[in-house]
């Protein structure tokens, strides 16, 4: 039996103070309590640090928290992870909580995989590599936020059950630590946003997941929150968007129709990063479908531009 803390809830926040205490009860309420709670603070300037340290001063569970300025989720995310030293790394947004049994039933498959797997390089004795593992997440109502798993239990890679499957959409990652310290988010001078399913594509490269129909995720998305922003996020963030669109292009096992979204997708963020996208890079091998793409990506790119200057 696992009896040292394995797990870590790494919560990347900015300025909502007002959610944490519900994540934070949530995991006062955990039916099993190995695990420590790490709060990365990326600039906030409202009462995130009070509403901490009062969680702290009750000593009720461990809580780790440090503060940066603000630079965007992914900085925040890479920070933290570089300081985590439990096997696995949870990652569990601000405005969201958990179940009360999300952690038994994280550590309940991890015990049984760990035995397989080895937590350092994720492989096992025939050299199949893990990542780590994918759970359901679900709104406070029950509903399911996205399509269950074909099966109730299996390992897949992520392009081929969530990509080319269309089983996109949020889901609970839970990482081998060690493997996701390998795969940073990559950081752009004057950028605060990149897409995490570029690091989850850089992982698929090489690792599974094990994807698991359980549930141990409650989101209800709110208001200013990157999800409901992710539009303005992204146009601002043009280098990031490209990097996800070249990271799903390199990979040869992504299906047709989504090689087109990305491609089509690069070609605009590359108008809003100022970059020469009439010719298709070099690893690019549909240049037919890249060149007649140009003129759909300009257009698109206009009105895009068009609206976020109406939205001032």
């Amino acid at each position: 039996m696992i009896m040292e803390k394995q797990i870590t809830v790494l919560t990347p926040t900015y300025n909502r103070a007002e959610y944490l205490k519900k994540l934070y009860e949530s995991l006062l309420k955990q039916t099993e309590q190995l695990f420590i709670w790490m709060i990365a603070d990326d600039g906030s300037d409202d009462e995130t640090a009070e509403i901490v340290r009062t969680f702290q001063n009750e000593k009720k569970i461990e809580i780790r928290y440090f503060y940066q300025p603000n630079g965007g989720k992914h900085r925040a995310l890479n920070s933290g992870i570089r300081q985590i030293q439990t096997e696995l790394t949870y990652i569990v947004d601000s405005d969201d909580y958990l179940p009360d049994n999300a952690i038994e039933i994280i550590l309940k498959y991890h015990l049984k995989y760990r035995k397989v797997f080895n937590i350092w390089t994720g492989e096992d004795t025939r050299g199949n590599r893990i990542c780590g593992y994918c759970f359901l997440r679900y709104y406070s109502d029950g509903r399911v936020n996205t399509a269950k798993f074909a099966e109730k239990e299996s390992i897949g890679n992520y392009v081929d059950v969530r990509i080319n499957e269309n089983n996109g959409g949020d889901k609970a990652e839970v990482f081998f630590t060690a493997i996701l310290k390998k795969f940073p988010f990559p950081e752009y001078q004057g950028e605060k946003f990149v897409p995490e399913d570029l690091v989850w594509m850089q992982m698929a490269g090489k690792y599974d997941f094990v994807h698991i129909n359980e549930k141990v995720y409650i989101c209800d998305y709110m208001e200013g929150g990157l999800t409901r922003t992710g539009h303005r996020n992204k146009i601002h963030s043009p280098h990031g968007m490209m990097k996800r669109s070249e990271v799903y292009l390199r990979n040869q096992k992504v299906k047709k129709s989504v090689r087109i979204k990305m491609m089509l997708l690069y070609q605009i963020y590359g108008h809003f990063a100022g970059e020469h996208i009439f010719s298709a890079p070099d690893w690019i091998n549909d240049k037919v479908e890249w060149s007649l793409l140009y003129i759909p990506s300009l257009l698109v790119y206009c009105r895009w531009k068009r609206e976020a200057k109406n939205e001032v």
